[in-house]
């Protein structure tokens, strides 16, 4: 049995946000930390990746795996405010980093990140900072998306 083997440029920042998530509670496993005790009153009745979920192109159980991205962004914000829009562009690109993980199991379930889900993705990245009291550029929260 062959095993897959990370590049060495993907297991550091994979590392780092493990860490990050691990040291504020945030770990995207089923029935960790879920919407519904987020603080902020936006955040916790926002329904992350609409669009997503009302296509049956995108597998339901991915786009969950999405939505708890987004949602442990937003718990990660809550346990460690980010000082300043770089501190929030470093949340934010972890999170980004991890949907890129997840394009490979849309791409094996015959679907993909594809431009609507990508356009829904990023204004759900700006809801957030917005949300969270930060005027961010999109572009830049989801820099460096591979989707």
């Amino acid at each position: 049995m062959r095993t897959a083997r990370l590049p060495a440029s993907r297991v550091l920042p994979q590392l780092l946000s493990i860490l990050l998530l691990v040291a504020t509670g945030c770990t995207n496993t089923p029935g960790s930390l879920p919407q519904e005790q987020l603080k902020n009153d936006a955040a916790r009745e926002h329904a992350f990746l609409a669009d997503l979920y009302a296509v049956d192109y995108f597998p339901k159980h991915l786009v969950d795996q999405g939505r708890d991205i987004l949602v442990d962004l937003c718990h990660t914000l809550e346990a460690r405010p980010p000082k300043d829009l770089d501190e929030l562009y470093a949340y934010s690109h972890q999170a980004t980093e991890r949907f890129n993980d997840l394009q490979a199991s849309f791409e094996a379930a015959g679907s993909e990140l594809e431009t609507a889900a990508r356009e829904n993705i990023g204004m759900d990245f700006a809801f957030i900072a917005e949300a969270y009291g930060f005027d961010a550029d999109v572009e830049e929260l989801i820099a460096p998306r591979e989707w």
